[in-house]
């Protein structure tokens, strides 16, 4: 069993890992540390567990956004049919303004 430590958030973190993948796993979390390090650079003061929940937030939409582009490529590059759907524009607006409200309450908090 591998051992490495990994460094996010300005924290050391002793992690395990199967033998060979050690660079792997410092690769992750220097992925995990940017993501910190852009939040920190938007102002606030947040606690270390909502620094991570945060950068977890951005690491699963840009996973997301990733399935999203797997799909899209799969079909042909076409957009889903929802796309056409005025309901569904509506509620993606809908969902864009409640996570644009959410932010602007981080960057208050």
């Amino acid at each position: 069993m591998g051992q490495v430590t990994v460094r996010v958030g300005g924290y050391s973190h002793p992690v395990s890992c199967e033998d060979g993948q050690e660079a792997h796993l410092v690769s992750l979390a220097a992925e995990v540390d940017k993501r910190i390090n852009s939040i920190k650079a938007m102002g606030g003061q947040f606690g270390e567990s909502r620094l991570l929940l945060l950068a977890s937030l951005l690491l699963a939409d840009e996973v997301h956004d990733l399935k999203v582009a797997v799909a899209q490529a799969r079909t042909g590059g076409a957009a889903p049919a929802e796309a056409d759907d005025p309901r569904m524009a509506e509620r993606l607006a809908r969902i864009a303004e409640r996570i644009e409200g959410i932010a602007a309450n981080l960057d208050r908090a």
